[in-house]
């Protein structure tokens, strides 16, 4: 999974919703911490969360249903999720004070619970659903028989309003729910239309990343993920934000500026500069529950290994942190420590491209806000080269 966050550990439910509901049970988590459970389905769409929040900090029992259930709302649980696809991910998050808290993190993970609803219920299981053989997804796979995939998958997707013309479209090449997709099988000239389409598709989707939103001080500051009336039929949309970083949340549970550049625009490279982004005093980003800044490498979007193993700098770490002395935050972005005076501030950087994520998790609605995104009242400061 690209630019993986290391705020809030994951913990993941991979729902088959074929035979019967689920019910998903969270603990109460105390209230200084901050927890959300996301909603995902096949189609990347996020309809709904549990957490700090959408439903607050309280225990409760919650209900996740696919497409085809129609049965009543049973007594106990507190709300309905339903599921546009057969199949769905629910992501839960849990907020990580620093490497001492793992133990705490891990004890309120243990307290997260799932069960088919005939169990919740103490009744007889539904019968279950047929076994299925999952394709296997290889990088050669995805270049040259994606659509075999999609053939695949669409069986579990049920057509929304949006997809009448794209289904249709695709129907016309063999790709669709029943049926069976072969590379393999198309001539030549058929080939080469499809290898180029995807090509030229690929191409179309890494400028979407880098178009997304707005720029403000070289940060694109943009909300690409939500529910199926949030993406309305932009496919582009939907792959630009599955590209950037899939799974990610709604704008008012969590903003994630991201750049590759410096306030100057020129690309980030911790080979050829050391650099420094400093947060004026008052203006720490405005957030209900934290906020935290990622190093990533440039070139895969992964963390990057380092000698003091610090891979995010975030709000709760302020307290060991030097201010300067107008009460500003600077932090050193940089391969190489920059000294046993500053290293508090240092968040280790590659020794070549750099892409850093900004994360605000429940931003603040009232002003000062990054919200609406790249229209709000709150800028992130730009990157500088050091001298």
């Amino acid at each position: 999974m690209v630019t993986p966050n290391s705020d809030t550990p994951y913990s993941f439910v991979w729902a088959d919703l074929r035979a019967e509901p689920l019910v998903i049970s969270v603990p109460a988590v105390p209230r200084e911490r901050y927890f959300s459970v996301q909603f995902c389905d096949g189609n990347t769409f996020n309809y709904g969360y549990i957490g700090s929040r959408a439903t607050g900090n309280d225990a409760g029992d919650y209900l996740l249903a696919g497409p085809d259930w129609n049965g009543a709302t049973p007594a106990g649980i507190k709300k309905v999720f339903r599921s546009t696809t057969q199949f769905s991910l629910v992501l839960f998050r849990t907020q990580l004070f620093g490497p001492d808290d793992l133990p705490n993190v891990v004890k309120i993970q243990a307290g997260y619970q799932v069960q088919p609803l005939s169990t919740y219920l103490h009744q007889p299981a539904s019968p279950a659903p047929p076994a299925i053989e999952f394709p296997p997804i290889t990088p050669d796979m995805v270049k040259t028989n994606f659509f075999q995939y999609l053939d695949f998958a669409l069986q579990f997707a049920p057509p929304g309003p949006e997809e009448k013309q794209i289904r249709e479209q695709l129907a016309r090449i063999g790709v669709g729910a029943g049926k069976k997709f072969s590379f393999d099988a198309l001539d030549f000239e058929h080939k080469l239309e499809v290898g180029l389409g995807m090509k030229a598709a690929d191409k179309k989707i890494d400028v979407a990343v880098a178009n997304a939103g707005k720029s403000v001080n070289g940060w694109r500051v943009a909300a690409v993920f939500g529910d199926r009336q949030y993406f309305n039929g932009d496919w582009l949309l939907r792959a630009a934000a599955a590209k950037a970083g899939i799974y990610g949340n709604d704008a008012i549970e969590a903003m994630y500026p991201m750049t590759r550049w410096d306030a100057t625009g020129a690309l980030l490279d911790g080979s050829q500069h050391n650099y420094t982004l400093t947060f004026a005093a008052g203006q720490f980003p405005p957030v209900n529950a934290f906020w935290s800044v990622t190093m990533y490498d440039g070139k895969t979007q992964f963390l990057i290994q380092n000698p003091i193993n610090r891979y995010l700098i975030n709000s709760p770490m302020l307290p060991n942190m030097k201010l300067n002395a107008d009460g500003s935050l600077t932090l050193y972005l940089q391969h190489n420590s920059p000294g046993p005076d500053k290293e508090s501030n240092w968040l280790p950087a590659p020794d070549g491209p750099i892409y850093l994520v900004m994360r605000l998790y429940w931003p603040k609605t009232e002003a000062p806000s990054i919200l609406p995104p790249g229209e709000g009242t709150w800028k992130p400061p730009g990157v500088v080269a050091a001298n």
